[in-house]
Parts: structure tokens; C-alpha cells; sequence
């Protein structure tokens, strides 16, 4: 069986070091894709934001056109302190996780990487992934930048009922549902939606501000979100989407000489 067959030449760690220099002369962009293990409600398992994260940039790597970006081995762990109160979350502080990227990404921009997507499968490691991101940004002085769902979000709520549908919900579940059945126990799913009484809180409000709460106070179950609702239709439908979307957005990333990346108004 030929090597390319069963590991793609744009996987990072399945090379050798003189295949990665042959490589780097053609191809300058990296996607770095970080999640987390975590609870995710009574149906879903705790692997969920890594899983995808993964999956998503391999299924994105696979939608680009030729030479396709380079996809490093995903981060595993996140900044989930606020789930510890649900058995199996495994949590890192924001300075190692921050710490983390930012040598990963010295350390590419030192192989000769000039732009770097971090593709994250966790909303709460954003605010540590935009720090890391900016410090390598400073340092190396090459394109980071961090997607979170920003290429597709607006499309995938127009899929679902559920209102503040943000952990383990109709999304989360209806995309595992897609992929990994096996993994999803629908007797045990859960509707948590959240009630904010509040626009500025309510996590999907064009006005809503960004804080921080310990899951275990807005939710007993886990979930945030009607997980109820949930379907393996929908899922596919949101996977098309959101590898789409992002395989538009990284090819205009990678067919961009880094000059053309930043527009000088004067």
C-alpha cells in the first residue's frame, strides 16, 4: 500500500523530516486545531470538542485544493474549569494552554510557516487561543488567526429551534448524531435551555457581552440547549456546511501571498 494512501502528505506528523522541507517550499499554511475533554451531558461523550476539531481539520484539509494545508496533531485539552463540576473534565489553565500554542507556533514560523489557523472545537479556550495567537503574531510576525465557528455559525442557527444553544444540545448532539451514533444515548438527552432574562447575557444576542460561569449554576444536567431536538439530518447538514465554509475561507488564506493578507490604507 502506498504511504499517501492511509497518511495524506499534508499530515504534519505522519512525515519525515525530508518530506516536510520538500513540502514547506510549496506550501506556507498550517491548521492547528484545539479542543477539549469535558462533560457533555449524560448523552454525549466527554471527547466531543476534540473529536470535532480533529475531524474538521482533516475534512477541511481534504475540501482544499492542491497543496493542500498542512494539519498538525490536535490539542486534546482545554480551558474547561467551568465543567469540573462534572466528572470526567479534564481542565488546563489558560497560561499553559497559551503558553502552549504560542511555542507550537514559534516553533512552526521556525520551519517557515507564514500562516497559522487555529481551528477550535471549544468556545471557552478563545480568549487564550486570541492571547497566544497575538503573541505569536508579535514575535514571529506572521498571520494567526483563530475560527471558532465564525464561517458558519450564522448558517448552522438557521437550522435549529433551540434558543442559547450552546453545550451538548441540538447542534453538538445532531453533528455526533451524523458521525458517531454508536456514542449517542437519545434516552438519556436532555432539553436545558436556557432562559437569560437578560439581552446582554443571552449568549446569542447580537448585543450579549461575553462572561463566565460555572456550568453546575445554570444547568444540572450539563447541557445547555434542547438536545432533544436533535437529528442526524441536521448534523450532516451542518457538517457540509461548516467544512465548506471553512475550506473557503483557509483556500483564500493559502492562495493570499502574506504581503496581500494586510491592506495598507494610505
Amino acid at each position: 500500500m502506498d504511504k499517501t494512501t492511509k497518511y495524506p502528505k499534508h499530515m504534519w506528523a505522519t512525515l519525515t523530516w525530508p518530506e516536510i522541507e520538500e513540502r514547506l517550499k510549496i506550501v506556507d499554511t498550517a491548521i492547528l486545531p484545539c479542543g477539549a475533554i469535558e462533560q457533555h451531558g449524560p448523552h454525549l461523550p466527554l471527547d466531543v470538542d476534540f473529536f470535532d476539531a480533529d475531524y474538521m481539520a482533516k475534512k477541511v484539509a481534504e475540501a482544499c485544493n492542491d497543496p493542500k494545508p498542512f494539519v498538525l496533531p490536535t490539542i486534546p485539552y482545554g480551558v474547561s474549569y467551568h465543567h469540573s463540576d462534572f466528572k470526567g473534565t479534564i481542565a488546563v489553565t489558560n497560561n499553559a494552554l497559551s503558553a502552549l500554542i504560542y511555542d507550537i507556533g514559534m516553533s512552526l514560523a521556525h520551519n517557515g510557516i507564514k500562516k497559522i489557523v487555529i481551528l477550535n472545537g471549544h468556545g471557552d479556550n478563545v480568549p487564550t487561543l486570541t492571547y497566544a495567537a497575538q503573541m505569536i503574531n508579535r514575535d514571529a510576525k506572521i498571520f494567526v488567526c483563530v475560527e471558532t465557528g465564525e464561517t458558519s455559525d450564522v448558517d448552522l442557527y438557521n437550522l435549529i429551534d433551540t434558543h442559547n444553544d450552546i453545550h451538548a444540545g441540538e447542534i453538538e448532539t445532531s453533528t455526533t448524531l451524523a458521525i458517531r451514533p454508536e456514542l449517542v444515548d437519545m434516552e438519556k438527552a436532555v432539553d436545558d435551555t436556557l432562559d437569560l432574562d437578560n439581552e446582554y447575557l443571552d449568549y446569542t444576542s447580537d448585543r450579549g457581552v461575553s462572561w463566565y460561569v460555572h456550568t453546575e449554576r445554570l444547568t444540572a444536567s450539563g447541557v445547555m440547549g434542547n438536545a432533544r431536538k436533535a437529528t442526524a439530518e441536521k448534523g450532516h447538514q451542518m457538517w457540509d456546511i461548516m467544512i465548506r465554509k471553512m475550506a473557503d475561507f483557509v483556500e483564500t488564506i493559502k492562495n493570499t501571498p502574506s504581503d496581500k493578507l494586510y491592506q495598507n490604507r494610505y
